[in-house]
């Protein structure tokens, strides 16, 4: 029975991680993008508009969101790592740029991911992993440089990190903060042995 459990677990744990990969979508011009519509949203949309700018600053601290051509809209840029290998030999193998875009209106509000290009990374005569100067593929086009294994990989990483970064801005626009647990100080008796 307990084999049995432990199997289930585990199988359900793997189709979280599978079912990552897909929330990642093609829109019209066949791209990658994480794509939300939240409605019902009980903030007004000038305030929801204000926690999203402040959220977006606080993002990318290195760029300014810049307005959209819509009302209560505007565009950020902003990068995360991609990491491969396995968890004791795990190194940075990219970067990954993004466009965010967001919008209020009327109650509701909508943002994309989108605009994911890859950035290579490759260890310099220190030891160090650094940007490839020059080369910035999209990721519609990983599967020409890379394995399905890497490629499985990269999207499983971009599609949590966008995962992440929506489960931020739900936090920053209804006003919920993430609550650290400290950790309980352990007292130890040096004393006896």
């Amino acid at each position: 029975m307990k084999k049995l459990m432990i199997c289930f677990v585990l199988l359900l744990c793997s189709g979280y991680v599978m079912a990552q990969k897909d929330s990642l979508q093609m829109d019209e011009n066949n791209t990658y993008v994480y794509y939300k519509v939240v409605n019902q949203v009980t903030v007004p949309e000038t305030e929801v508009y204000r926690r999203a700018w402040d959220f977006a600053r606080n993002l990318n601290r290195n760029s300014r969101p810049e307005k959209g051509q819509a009302e209560h809209a505007f565009n950020i840029s902003g990068s995360f790592l991609v990491y491969s290998g396995t968890s004791l030999m795990r190194k940075e193998s990219g970067a990954v740029s993004y466009l965010f875009n967001f919008q209020a209106a009327d109650g509701r509000y909508r943002f994309k991911f989108g605009n994911f290009k890859f950035i290579p990374y490759k260890r310099d005569r220190y030891g160090n992993m650094v940007p490839v100067s020059g080369i910035s593929t999209p990721i519609e086009k990983l599967a020409d440089a890379y394995t399905q294994k890497e490629r499985d990989a990269y999207f499983d990483q971009i599609a949590a990190n966008c995962i992440y970064l929506d489960k931020l801005l739900k936090q920053a626009i209804y006003g919920t903060e993430i609550k650290k647990v400290p950790a309980k100080a352990i007292k130890v008796n040096t004393g006896k042995w």
